[in-house]
């Protein structure tokens, strides 16, 4: 049994709405290092099991791939509260994994929340032309 989710553009929506705390491992069936992080990633999984787990086949799903700019294979997402905290591509070992995990688990998201407000804010005053 796995407890890893597939995640699809039919789900993917309703998954990270109906749950907090989701990761989502971005990956392919002909990529090696994927499939190298396969197993920590289950690994993960199975220590986690409070947590959503996902995997999206950038080759079966590129709509999502290209939704999220994805570049490269695998990539590591964690979304929280439906704000993604956390992008890296590349295979993380086991304990960088683990200590990703236990990051994002601390985050408050009301200061997450806070400092996009206010990055959103400035970007706006900043980047608008005065009489534009």
């Amino acid at each position: 049994m796995t407890s890893t989710v597939e995640l699809t553009k039919e789900n993917f929506d309703q998954t990270v709405t109906d749950n907090a705390f989701v990761l989502i491992d971005f990956w392919a069936s002909w990529c090696g290092p994927c499939r190298q992080f396969a197993p920590v990633y289950e690994k993960a999984a199975e220590s986690n099991p409070d947590l959503v787990f996902g995997k999206i086949d950038t080759e079966a799903q590129p709509e999502l791939a290209q939704a999220f700019n994805i570049q490269s294979i695998p990539t590591l997402m964690i979304v929280r509260d439906q704000v993604a905290v956390f992008a890296q591509p590349g295979a993380l070992p086991e304990s960088a994994l683990v200590d990703v995990i236990g990051q994002a688990r601390n985050l408050d998201m009301d200061e997450v929340r806070k400092s996009i407000a206010e990055a959103e804010a400035a970007q706006q005053a900043g980047g608008a032309e005065p009489g534009a």
